[in-house]
């Protein structure tokens, strides 16, 4: 059996970019956990997030199961990149309603992955969060969406300063995407112009060069992912 050669959990594994960013460590003979609703078969380990449990219930679920898969071992890496989009204005009858699943998919998951890195990152190992280029601005039409990415992007700050709790040397950046290249987004925008769509493979490979400390960001950085012609470039905010 090949020596493992680094270790890495990934919340969000089973979603489109979370399955890529599993396949891409596990090609290269690291260890990858994965954190979701639902199992991802090419993870080393799965651990289910119970949708009806409160934040502290989920906090405390998920921190005893990591414990008790790395039995004392450390983590490399840890990628959130659990999300998703739901829209609304305040008129809309679902506000608060989206606005809640909007907070409960971005900001509990972030900042419980933030809790699994004080505890079992090492040092200099890195934390990666999704925060979204949209909200660097006014997103009316989208309200709790805009909201919970910009708690994110405050939250990254936070854990980069001193005193954030995270380990000594520990990366900690957000990635601000527009728009992912994802099966289901084509298939609900089939007539997109899918040139400006980020690639997953991309960011998976982002991740990889950070987990190889290359090409690292500065602590706390917000990182917009801007796509034109097919070719992605990254723009610290």
């Amino acid at each position: 059996m090949a020596a493992v050669l680094g270790r890495v959990f990934v919340y969000g594994g089973k979603g489109a970019l979370g399955s890529v960013c599993v396949s891409q460590f596990k090609s290269h003979n690291w260890w990858v956990g994965s954190i979701d609703m639902k199992e991802n078969e090419n993870a080393d380990a799965n651990i289910l997030v119970q949708s009806d449990h409160s934040w502290n219930e989920q906090e405390q679920d998920i921190l005893n199961k990591v414990k008790d898969i790395l039995k004392g071992d450390k983590l490399d890496g840890i990628i959130c990149v659990a999300g998703g989009w739901a829209g609304g204005n305040a008129a809309n009858k679902d506000f608060v309603k989206n606005a809640d699943l909007m907070w409960k998919q971005s900001v509990w998951s972030s900042v419980i992955a933030a809790r699994i890195a004080a505890q079992h990152l090492k040092e200099e190992g890195f934390l990666s969060l999704t925060g979204a280029k949209a909200a660097l601005e006014a997103t009316p039409g989208m309200i709790g969406y805009g909201m919970a990415k910009a708690a994110v992007h405050q939250l990254t700050k936070s854990l980069a300063a001193k005193g954030s709790g995270l380990p000594s040397g520990s990366l900690v950046a957000s990635i601000l995407p527009i728009s992912l290249d994802t099966p289901m987004n084509r298939k609900w925008m089939p007539d997109a112009d899918t040139s400006k769509w980020t690639p997953l493979e991309f960011i998976a490979e982002l991740f990889w060069k950070w987990a190889q400390k290359q090409e690292r960001p500065e602590n706390g950085s917000l990182i917009q992912l801007v796509t034109e012609a097919n070719k992605t470039k990254l723009i610290n905010v």
